[in-house]
């Protein structure tokens, strides 16, 4: 139960939370009880309130030293050494105290989080869509990360939505921007394109924006989710990891590397030969860093490329219009699963990280 205290124009928690990963045990957790932030002059205090658990996760968690996932949310806040990290978190949050201008006690947004109660903001670039964290620390930080959409202003929200957005929008803007990323660049001159780790949200994902497009999609996926990913009619052929000699040795290819396995990269490899003419690391589904890939996709690189491109409210637009096309038929895809508090957090952080959440469940955690 949160406890509040009234200080003159607001309330505000006295009591909060953090759920900290150990840095070179990720399955050791350790819940810190602290006195909540106070938020300073041209600061917000956000309660953490409802967030979603995937895969992705587990990516920033393994890469958190190499991409300096760990830096958004320092665990000396929480009053814990360098030993332990925060692993960030997609979902909605509120502001319940403010002394930033233009960001009003109630508003409520959409973006990165910490594992825990709390979250003090330093509101920048503030409007009518919602404003970014212009924290110190953060200020080098990959900058979408940053960013903090008010539900009032974001043409990708929809109130009844809102789980939807929590478990695909960061996966989705990720799959959005690999597919761009592909078409601008003529796929690299493939006519087929091979996604590992295809029953996963950012796999199927990406193959949802590609259908069409002209090359051929193919999915690998372990022998228990075959049925599962050829259900979802993203893709032109599923396959077993064990089946990647069915693929055409003739045709070029582009293999999205969204496991990690240096079993299945060998595999293509040694089938394809120079038919494979690109090989990207998208994710880390089975934990381990993607050391031999040639090529690293980093979605804010694209993102960047894109604002230049086309302007921020333009990417914006589309994005948002890609998200509404793809929701309307990945609530199909999904069965929303909703567990509470921290111990639900650290329940679900637990089953993603050992692999044991099924390809339709969605983790919600309400906080």
């Amino acid at each position: 139960m949160q406890k509040y205290r009234r200080i003159g124009y607001r309330d505000a928690v006295t009591e909060s939370w953090t759920l900290a990963l150990a840095r070179d045990d990720l399955a050791r957790t350790n819940l810190v009880r602290h006195p909540a932030p106070e938020p300073a002059d041209g600061e917000a205090l956000l309660r953490v309130g409802r967030v979603g658990m995937t895969a992705n996760n587990v990516t920033y968690a393994v890469l958190g030293d190499a991409y300096r996932y760990w830096d958004f949310f320092p665990a000396a806040g929480a009053g814990l050494d360098e030993r332990w990290g925060l692993g960030p978190l997609w979902g909605f949050g509120e502001v319940v105290a403010s002394r930033a201008d233009g960001v009003p006690v109630g508003q409520r947004v959409y973006g990165y989080l910490p594992p825990a109660g709390h979250l003090v903001v330093r509101p920048g670039r503030v409007d009518e869509r919602g404003f970014r964290d212009t924290s110190p620390h953060r200020a080098q930080l990959p900058s979408p990360y940053n960013a903090y959409a008010a539900t009032t202003g974001d043409p990708a929200y929809d109130a009844d939505q809102e789980d939807l957005l929590i478990l695909f929008r960061p996966l989705f803007v990720t799959s959005a921007m690999l597919a761009d990323r592909l078409q601008d660049n003529g796929f690299h001159g493939a006519g087929t394109l091979v996604l590992s780790s295809a029953s996963s949200k950012t796999a199927y994902a990406a193959a949802f924006e590609l259908q069409g497009k002209g090359p051929r999609l193919v999915g690998l996926t372990s022998p228990g989710n075959v049925a599962f990913t050829r259900g979802l009619g993203c893709y032109d052929a599923v396959l077993p990891y064990d089946g990647i000699g069915e693929l055409d040795p003739t045709a070029p290819t582009a293999y999205l590397d969204l496991s990690a396995n240096p079993a299945t990269r060998s595999a293509l490899r040694a089938h394809l030969g120079d038919r494979l003419v690109h090989d990207v690391a998208v994710g880390l589904t089975h934990q381990e860093r993607a050391t031999d890939a040639p090529a690293v996709f980093f979605a804010p690189d694209q993102i960047r490329k894109r604002t230049v491109d086309w302007g921020r409210p333009e990417l914006d637009r589309r994005l948002a219009e890609s998200w509404h096309r793809f929701a309307a038929v990945a609530e199909r895809w999904v069965d929303i699963t909703v567990s509470h508090g921290p111990d639900g957090l650290r329940d679900a952080w637990l089953s993603m990280l050992a692999g044991t959440t099924p390809p339709r469940i969605g983790h919600i955690i309400a906080l």
